[in-house]
């Protein structure tokens, strides 16, 4: 009998039958912190070039598996996690792999817009500097207007480089972040909640975003507003108590969901 989470054919050079590549795998994942299980036995696919969406009540483990995937989740005490993650075929685990590096191919996107109280360029410039991605300061401002383009920024602040970033507008803030996070050019972009302190207009802004840095990145999103999975993803993962119920084609999930858990929570009957 076919699992539930079996819904894409994997070929041997690990692209899926739709021609994407896979960038993350999660295989078999369970994650603790001290005696409360977090993750309970999770295997999916993220592949490149896609949203991935991961939605669920409270509690039910989203967090932890977005954190899981860039090893930030282990500086919180008591955590430890079994199964394995891979990068390009390659775990986040093996003994080679040096974590500072690991985490710069991941670019992070907080609920709350968290900019530096530092000038606008400096809060994109500080990450290519410490990292040596850019070492020489005359190619800096290039490669700054370079990721606040990407950001869909550069026209709004291009004039006022040298203002603190916490002076910017609520949707700015969280457009000038995702530049920052641009700018250790990384592989995968995690977001936590990326619009849930944002006006509507500021909402869409960073939805348009998401789907042109995509051409680019694979991208996996949490949040709590079914409609922004539904405008946003191409997959969707949905997670109760733990446990990944069902993964699949985002408008599966929202319009064919094979689980009753599922539909239930896709209808609005809890949440």
């Amino acid at each position: 009998m076919k699992s539930l989470l079996d819904t894409r054919t994997v070929i041997p050079d690990g692209r899926h039958h739709d021609g994407h590549t896979t960038k993350l795998s999660v295989r078999h994942v369970n994650a603790w912190y001290g005696e409360k299980q977090a993750l309970e036995d999770v295997t999916f696919d993220i592949c490149d070039r896609e949203v991935t969406a991961l939605i669920g009540p409270s509690g039910c483990g989203k967090s932890t598996l977005l954190t899981s995937l860039n090893r930030i989740a282990e500086t919180v005490p008591g955590y430890r996690l079994t199964g394995d993650i891979l990068l390009d075929g390659k775990s986040i685990f093996d003994p080679d792999v040096e974590l500072e590096h690991l985490r710069r191919r991941f670019g992070w996107i907080a609920q709350m817009p968290n900019p530096f109280p530092e000038p606008i360029r400096e809060n994109v410039a500080y990450g290519a500097r410490i990292h040596g991605i850019v070492e020489d300061d005359n190619d800096m401002d290039g490669f700054v207007e370079q990721c606040l383009r990407r950001a869909n920024l550069w026209d709004e602040v291009k004039d006022i480089l040298d203002q603190p970033g916490t002076s910017l507008s609520g949707g700015q803030q969280q457009r000038l972040c995702i530049a920052r996070a641009l700018s250790t050019n990384p592989d995968v972009i995690l977001m936590d909640e990326p619009c849930s302190a944002l006006d509507p207009g500021a909402t869409g802004r960073v939805e348009e975003l998401i789907d042109e840095l995509r051409a680019d990145l694979a991208i996996v999103i949490i949040t709590h507003n079914l409609q922004q999975a539904a405008r946003v993803s191409q997959r969707t993962a949905f997670f109760h108590l733990g446990k990944l119920i069902e993964f699949g084609d985002t408008e599966d999930i929202f319009l064919k969901p094979r689980t009753e858990l599922c539909n239930d929570y896709v209808t609005g009957r809890y949440g």
